[in-house]
């Protein structure tokens, strides 16, 4: 998709109707001058979702999301930036710049990437034409997705094809239409032999696999002949598209659903899938037949935090997945397991079960991974005391993966009953694997690993830990004015040459931006140094940027950060003032005075944190100590310490 023009985002921005487009997900009810419902992220009982028409962003205070009407569609339906544009666009009737036909030169200017893709909906398209189409694609291909049970609108929703074997063949097709024959190697849709091309997938169903925003990124192709030499999956090989590690299969079909249900049933293969949604389960994916991975569950974990597993009746190589169990304990997830009758898969119990019978077998079948574990492996135990006890290390190795310390008391008492071992040998074992997966991280062995702090030392990181909280504390105050007041002009007083003050008028903007240049300090917080950039760019060029120039940009991050000041939780009535004569000032309305107290603070902390780092530089204990650098050092530390008690007096004036 082309880059969209400045001045288009800006139409868009304008003419979108934030309450609109949200009412059409949320139902939305007057609250004053806002909007409130049920938030769509999380399930709640008590609305916590605001909507301000005013300020044109969403603020969902259970979850801490916010933004703009672009950031919520991003959110809801996992746009792109761009994308996200373009639906606007489309729902207001704003016109887009024409995308012409690219010609030669452009198609040559084009980056990998965009080529890739191109290449990937050509194909997609190709085979799903041939199968409603070619009369090899209808006997085969259309055959098979039906006797397989599926119905229409379900083959065109997953888009699934055909790639012909004795007509026309895919890359004849594409190298005449002028694709490039390297970037259809690329993608594993064409083979070279002896100067001879052909198709990888010819004579298979197509399953095309979906990013999480809809765009194809490869393929899965299945065979149906019955000869066991001839594999029954081939998949397209890793591309620059294509990351078998942090792909979903149905991702895009079952993202809103899974928000929805707050949990994701995790099955194996493409029909187990397909099956699933037809039948009504449709918050479901697969991980296409390969090894669960991290960036797999964390993808997962973007919408849910709850994983149910479901394994085939028969399924062979069960013990094998204890290890994609084990990685969605170590992000802190909850898993639970369900197995299908002997005979049964997901697939094959779908195609004769109602979505109600189905949900209600996982519902009553569903074990925690320590009762499945646990009646996986005593199996084999066969009552032999060794097998018993590596049975247990096996699990409490599962437990000392788990973050939450409230989860892993609770798996630890469920343990000691179900396997009959005392829950103080366990939470013993517990802490020493604990121990040792920190030493591994660290690089260092166990034994340096110490369970607690001396207390000198503990006292010592506190006092850090306190000053560096506090330092973020200001930093935020600080980047917060900044943001919704940089462009409002204060007071400020210089003197004349008869060496009378005279008042200037002068922007929170450029105020800050010198104070903190002339000192040479910086944000420490990446997101804040960040949009400090940004506006001390501008003031630079003499732009003053508003807030609602920050909800305009592409950065997601900066626009939440942003929206979040923008929606209070809570919004003080005029009436306290003019029913209670009570005055409820607000901040704008002392905003010289605000300004001066946060630079001050936050110039403070700069110099708090530095006392401390030459402190502990001036210790002889310290890695860095250098005798010859004490001089320098100690006199840094007087001058930081008049500094600091010039900011400590000016504070407390500002203050009282």
């Amino acid at each position: 998709m082309r880059r969209i023009p400045s001045h288009i985002i800006d139409e868009i921005m304008s003419t979108a109707r934030i309450e609109e487009v949200i009412g059409e997900y949320v139902h939305l009810k007057r609250a004053g001058a806002n909007l409130k419902g049920l938030s769509p992220f999380t399930d709640e009982k008590t609305p916590s979702f605001v909507v301000s028409p005013a300020k044109q962003i969403f603020k969902c205070f259970s979850t801490s999301k916010g933004g703009t009407v672009v950031s919520f569609l991003m959110e809801q339906e996992q746009f792109s930036y761009p994308e996200a544009l373009k639906w606007l666009a489309d729902k207001y009737n704003i016109e887009l710049p024409e995308e012409k036909p690219l010609t030669a030169e452009e198609h040559a200017a084009l980056s990998e990437r965009e080529s890739l893709g191109i290449i990937n909906d050509y194909a997609r398209d190709f085979f799903v034409e041939r199968m409603h189409k070619g009369e090899e694609g209808k006997i085969i291909g259309m055959s098979y997705f039906k006797e397989r049970g599926f119905r229409e609108d379900i083959i065109a929703l997953f888009e699934l094809g055909y790639c012909p074997k004795n007509e026309d063949s895919f890359t004849e097709t594409a190298l005449k239409k002028g694709y490039q024959l390297k970037f259809l190697e690329q993608l594993g849709l064409t083979k070279t032999k002896d100067d001879r091309h052909f198709d990888f997938f010819s004579g298979r169903v197509m399953f095309p696999i979906h990013s999480v925003s809809g765009r194809v990124l490869g393929f899965g192709g299945r065979t149906l002949l019955s000869d066991k030499k001839v594999a029954k999956y081939f998949n397209s090989p890793e591309s620059i598209l294509y990351n078998k590690s942090k792909v979903l299969y149905g991702i895009y079909f079952a993202k809103s659903e899974i928000v929805k249900k707050d949990r994701c049933f995790l099955v194996e293969g493409y029909t187990d899938v397909i099956s699933l949604f037809q039948s009504g389960v449709k918050n479901v994916v697969s991980s296409s037949g390969t090894s669960l991975t991290k960036e797999q569950i964390k993808l997962i974990q973007r919408y849910t935090p709850n994983i149910t597993i479901l394994y085939d009746g028969d399924a062979a190589g069960i013990k094998a997945s204890f290890r994609g169990i084990d990685l969605i304990l170590e992000e802190g997830m909850n898993v639970s397991v369900v197995l299908f009758p002997d005979g049964e898969d997901p697939d094959s119990y779908a195609k004769n079960h109602t979505s109600e019978e189905v949900l209600e077998y996982i519902g009553s079948h569903q074990k925690d991974f320590v009762g499945f574990k646990a009646e996986v492996l005593l199996k084999d135990t066969e009552n032999d005391p060794l097998k018993r006890a590596q049975l247990i290390k096996d699990i409490a190795a599962s437990i000392a993966l788990i973050p939450d310390a409230i989860a892993r008391s609770v798996y630890t008492q469920s343990t000691s009953k179900t396997l009959q071992i005392g829950e103080d040998v366990l939470i013993q074992e517990i802490n020493k694997l604990r121990r040792s997966n920190t030493a591994k991280s660290l690089g260092v062995s166990n034994n340096e690993v110490s369970p607690e702090p001396s207390p000198s030392i503990k006292k010592h990181l506190d006092v850090i830990k306190e000053h560096k909280r506090t330092g973020h504390e200001q930093e935020l105050d600080l980047i917060r004015i900044l943001l919704l007041y940089g462009s409002r002009a204060i007071e400020v007083y210089e003197k004349d040459k008869a060496m009378e003050d005279v008042a200037l008028e002068i922007s929170v903007a450029e105020i800050i931006c010198f104070e903190l240049q002339r000192d040479g300090l910086q944000f420490e917080t990446p997101l804040f140094q960040k949009i400090y950039q940004i506006i001390l760019q501008g003031v630079s060029e003499n732009i003053l940027f508003d807030p609602t120039y920050f909800l305009r940009m592409e950065d997601q991050e900066v626009v939440q950060f942003v929206s979040n000041y923008l929606s209070p939780k809570y919004e003080l009535s005029d009436a306290w003032l003019s029913k209670f004569r009570i005055d409820t000032s607000k901040e704008v309305h002392r905003l010289s005075q605000a300004v001066k107290e946060s630079i001050y603070a936050f110039k403070n902390i700069k110099i708090m944190l530095r006392i401390i780092e030459i402190q502990e530089r001036l210790n002889p204990a310290h890695a860095d100590y250098n005798e010859d650098n004490n001089e320098s050092l100690v006199q840094e530390l007087i001058t930081l310490q008049q500094i600091k008690s010039t900011f400590a007096k000016a504070l407390g004036r500002i203050i009282a």
